[in-house]
């Protein structure tokens, strides 16, 4: 057996797990915790290979072999790699207390509503994505994604930052500064955990599931549930279809150019992703922020004139664009460009079927689109029911394949 122990808060007495063990592998700082059986090998975990082929060694004749580790093991830890490399019905998890436990502990706070993202290793845009769409969110640091990092990208933002490092240690400390305070500060190499935090939202409503990320009831929701000028407003038929091609998701951008009443926006909102809504009239970015807060999810509202305004965003993962127009074409121009993914273009006009679809080609997306036409039940006197047909819409997507996104800028 692999006996695999959670170090820290809540954790097993390691020198008494490690008693009898031919091999111990673990961190520095772990390994100085306990006292190591006389005649045992020694692993300071630095590079995984290595040290998993010294654990093959030894599981190959049969010694026994104690792995040491931060908290519960199992959560974002070792305990994934070691069960794909040996089976889990080698190990034996003897969990600590998770750092993600203990830091909303520290802050008083129930975490069964938070989404938990590790930023250790990993891209940290996914970080920051979920950290600007989700009021509670705990991310697992790692170098270049620590807490000066997503200070810097949420700075606009209201959240507030909890920096909970070195927990269950001698040394531990746990601070709450802004996002600016923690983009001005070095944090040197002992943090373990960030909790980002919307405190208007900080605690939610009684839950039944866990997590923090739970797709709506309904999306394509009917227009009568946004606020809108003349029925300018993406039809729901058309949104359901540009919904599905934009694929929405936790973790990721979505930008909504010429958002209108943003009704697109906020369904990509209530879906997880972190969405930006581009929008150049004063009385249409009103009405975004006022059918975001109405939805309760958190857009961010750009008022300008796109392609223009689009220079200063981050790179979105998907993008919608709305509207019409003689700039139509380089706006989609601009937008299939940066998006990482995919971008849908919602156009009334046949004469901008052509210019769009160039657009999209040109920038290295495959092209493909519909013409939706749809007529709708409508009451008539005498109790009967007639179709009444609703303007039809192109829409055109264009997808990135993932051959094509090495150039996207990451």
């Amino acid at each position: 057996m692999i006996t695999v122990v959670g170090m820290g808060a809540g954790a097993p007495a390691g020198s008494e797990v490690a008693a009898g063990a031919e091999l111990v592998v673990g961190g520095r700082r772990h390994l100085a915790a306990v006292r190591l059986p006389q005649g045992a090998e020694r692993v300071v975990l630095g590079p995984l290979a290595p040290a998993l082929d010294t654990v093959e060694k030894y599981v190959a004749e049969e010694r026994p072999v104690v792995v040491l580790a931060s908290g519960d093991p199992g959560f974002f830890g070792i305990v994934r790699a070691l069960a794909e490399r040996f089976g889990a019905e080698r190990l034996d998890v003897r969990p600590g207390v998770s750092s993600v436990a203990a830091a909303f502990a520290r802050v008083g706070l129930p975490w069964d509503d938070a989404v938990v993202v590790s930023a250790h290793g990993r891209d940290p845009r996914t970080a920051v994505n979920l950290c600007l769409s989700r009021p509670k969110v705990a991310v697992l640091t790692g170098p270049g994604a620590g807490p000066a990092e997503l200070g810097a990208a949420l700075r606009d933002t209201a959240r507030v930052l909890v920096v909970a490092s070195a927990l269950g240690s001698a040394g531990e400390r746990v601070e709450r500064v802004t996002p600016a305070e923690a983009a001005a500060r070095d944090w040197g190499a002992a943090v373990s955990v960030v909790l980002c935090l919307d405190e208007a939202r900080a605690l939610g409503p009684v839950r039944t599931v866990a997590g923090g990320v739970v797709r709506p009831v309904g999306w394509a929701l009917d227009e009568a549930e946004f606020e809108h000028r003349d029925s300018m407003i993406t039809k729901f038929e058309v949104r359901a279809l540009a919904l599905a091609r934009l694929g929405p998701r936790p973790g990721e951008l979505v930008w909504d150019v010429g958002a209108g009443s943003g009704s697109v926006a906020v369904e990509c909102a209530r879906l997880g992703a972190a969405v930006v809504a581009v929008e150049k009239a004063p009385d249409g970015v009103a009405r975004v922020r006022a059918n975001a807060a109405a939805h309760g999810v958190d857009v961010r509202v750009v008022r300008g004139a796109a392609p223009g305004v689009l220079s200063g965003l981050d790179d979105p993962d998907a993008v919608f664009v709305g509207g019409g127009g003689r700039e139509l074409p380089a706006v989609v121009t601009a937008c299939a460009r940066r998006a990482r993914r995919t971008v849908v273009v919602a156009v009334a006009a046949l004469d901008r079927v052509p210019a769009v679809r160039e657009a999209l080609t040109a920038a290295g997306l495959t092209c493909d689109g519909v013409l939706l036409q749809s007529s709708r039940l409508a009451p008539l006197p005498g109790d009967v029911t007639r179709l009444a047909a609703t303007n039809p819409v192109f829409l055109l997507w264009g997808v990135r394949l993932p051959a094509h996104r090495e150039g996207v800028t990451q």
